[in-house]
């Protein structure tokens, strides 16, 4: 009887432990064990985070720019505002779609991917010519100093259309009227 009792509570103990082996073993530290059991009550206790929308919001406010004699100026660009999300008619990635609307007045389906601006001849940046690269391209409006427009940029993350300061860098620009 006893012996039947044993092995019945050696069968529990080993089952029970098998089956909860796996998540101990994935929460413990390596050099947690019998003698030194871990303590998780730290993980309770971590300091929380900015959200991540202000932290782009101060990014995208606060640039620094140089010019070509090495000076450092900040812009806040106080005017950056989301002026709508994708277009109607435009595929899910829609930043040339959103660029051929806004500088042709409709929608070119042989302009929705960014590469094909590239076809376009080249000029230097001016108000209403198009920085552009594969994967990406957008509409200079305004210059704000060094390398640094105002730019109409549909697809500019989160799926939004956004008025906001961008770098050329990187951007080759385009005549779309040439």
């Amino acid at each position: 009887m006893i012996k039947q009792v044993v092995s019945a509570f050696i069968i529990v103990i080993v089952t029970s432990a098998a089956s909860e082996a796996r998540p101990y073993r994935a929460l413990q530290a390596s050099e947690c064990n019998v003698t030194m059991p871990c303590d998780f009550s730290y993980s309770q206790t971590r300091r929380e985070r900015a959200p991540r929308h202000s932290l782009q919001a101060y990014r995208s406010t606060q640039m620094t720019l140089t010019d070509a004699g090495n000076t450092a100026t900040t812009i806040v660009a106080s005017g950056e505002r989301i002026v709508g999300g994708r277009p109607a008619g435009c595929p899910s990635s829609f930043c040339g779609c959103g660029a051929s609307l806004r500088v042709f007045g409709r929608v070119v389906p042989e302009l929705n991917p960014a590469s094909n601006w590239l076809r376009f001849p080249r000029t230097a940046p001016a108000p209403g010519m198009v920085a552009a690269r594969r994967g990406h391209v957008f509409v200079l409006e305004q210059h704000l100093g060094g390398d640094m427009w105002m730019a109409y940029d549909a697809n500019s993350g989160g799926h939004t259309t956004r008025m906001h300061a961008r770098s050329l860098r990187g951007y080759t620009i385009v005549n779309p009227r040439g």
